[in-house]
């Protein structure tokens, strides 16, 4: 596949001068006994996604969490953040370590993906938990913080975003400018399900980590890529992560995308190009365990479709995927959706499978990849899309291969788990240059 690794100068000056201060700054072994006590609350709240920091497979002995830790060198970023915790005099130098170190985890996990320095410890680089069990240490610490200066519970929810908005490239997209150039925007999700496998991987954030930068060649000139890893949480959506990482790459100018893609894990052994969005949360359990039924919500600071749409179509280069030659998995566009039987009260009754999509009237009980977060990724972008009045621009999801599993419970990975998900991981990067290249 005719694509090379793409990185401005400037950028990465940036970077590395960020990391010198910030190491500068903080250049002592992590605290530990009468320190952190002193710097951290054990009383105060944390979320039940925190509390998996804890959870030990099946026939393990030490939880998952430190072994992808130890074993990925990312352990190494959260001493370095719970020391600059806990020696933040203010809340404004608090808020410039959070800035900086949020940053630098995205592209210490872009970068160890994508085979740039050490790779710090035996785990294979298209691992994306590194990432996903740094950041929730990171927060986790957050939450349990006891500064030695006034924190109100709204400055310290401010510093918990700019943590999650940093670490997982959100503030971090930045394409070229001007004419010549074709910028992509794609996503990926974290790990989920964890309450029955806290080794859980997903294969759509260990793409987003091969994407981001990614520089395609296209007969219609270079396809320059960006990517964002959103969190499984119905909370998160509804205070518009979504839209604020797309959004601000919707709106006219020198840097709009040319395509944007949400990714998701869906079913084994497929990649389904998901035609239809729905207007509807189906009630499952995130990874706070909370669960959420009825029309997806509006975003609050950003434009909406006039009146509720109950299914959104995609407008991604569907063919041009399929017939791109990608494997090993199938390539398809998926067209079913599920309505309620009585447009006029939705949410009663049994849903019906339309297999051709949507009929005109009715309403959403499904779209084709189903009433999570997956396809509300593609809801919400898209109906923005929509109300930005990108009408013609591709924008779209795709629901890629699930992962399978060590058979030995207690092992974090093995080679079949590692092999099984480059594999998945790498079709995915060729179906979304496939994308580009069918971009004009």
């Amino acid at each position: 596949m005719a694509h090379s690794r793409f990185r401005a100068t400037v950028w990465t000056i940036l970077i590395v001068m960020s990391l010198v201060l910030s190491l500068a700054a903080t250049a002592v072994a992590a605290p530990s006994g009468p320190v952190a006590a002193q710097c951290f609350d054990e009383s105060l709240p944390v979320t039940v996604e925190e509390t998996r920091l804890e959870a030990i497979p099946e026939g393990g002995t030490e939880p998952a969490s430190q072994q992808i830790l130890a074993r990925s060198g990312f352990d190494r970023f959260v001493d370095q953040f719970i020391t600059s915790l806990c020696r933040a005099p203010n809340l404004q130098q608090a808020e410039n370590m959070i800035r900086t170190q949020g940053t630098a985890l995205w592209r210490a996990a872009v970068d160890r993906a994508q085979g740039r320095g050490p790779a710090h410890g035996d785990l294979d680089r298209y691992d994306d938990r590194p990432l996903y069990w740094a950041r929730l240490s990171m927060t986790r610490a957050l939450r349990q913080w006891a500064p030695p200066f006034p924190l109100s519970d709204e400055a310290r929810a401010e510093l918990i975003k700019l943590l999650e908005y940093t670490s997982r490239g959100i503030t971090s997209v930045d394409f070229p400018a001007g004419a010549g150039v074709k910028r992509v925007l794609v996503s990926g999700f974290d790990p989920y399900t964890l309450n029955q496998e806290p080794r859980r991987s997903n294969p759509s954030g260990a793409s987003a980590l091969q994407l981001d930068g990614l520089l395609i060649k296209t007969d219609s000139g270079p396809a320059f890529v960006q990517a964002v890893i959103f969190p499984v949480l119905w909370g998160a959506f509804e205070e518009g992560i979504v839209e604020d990482a797309f959004g601000p790459h919707l709106m006219e100018g020198p840097r709009q995308v040319d395509l944007m893609m949400t990714i998701s894990q869906g079913g084994a052994r497929q990649m389904a190009i998901e035609q239809w969005a729905g207007n509807w949360r189906g009630g499952s359990l995130d990874n706070n365990d909370v669960s959420s039924q009825g029309m997806i919500p509006l975003a609050a600071n950003w434009p909406q479709t006039p009146e509720p749409t109950w299914f959104i179509e995609t407008t991604l280069p569907y063919q041009a995927m399929i017939d791109a030659g990608t494997g090993p998995w199938p390539v398809f566009l998926n067209t079913r959706v599920r309505v309620w039987p009585d447009p006029s009260n939705p949410g009663v009754g049994s849903c019906i499978t339309r297999p051709d999509g949507p009929q005109p009237g009715d309403a959403a009980c499904a779209g084709g990849g189903g009433n999570y977060l997956s396809n509300e990724s593609m809801y919400r972008s898209n109906r923005l899309r929509l109300a930005l009045g990108r009408h013609d621009l591709p924008g779209g999801h795709l629901h890629i291969a699930s992962l399978i599993y060590p058979e030995d419970s207690a092992a974090i990975t093995d080679p079949v788990f590692e092999e099984y998900r480059k594999a998945i991981v790498d079709q995915t990067v060729a179906l979304v240059a496939a994308a580009a290249r069918a971009v004009r």
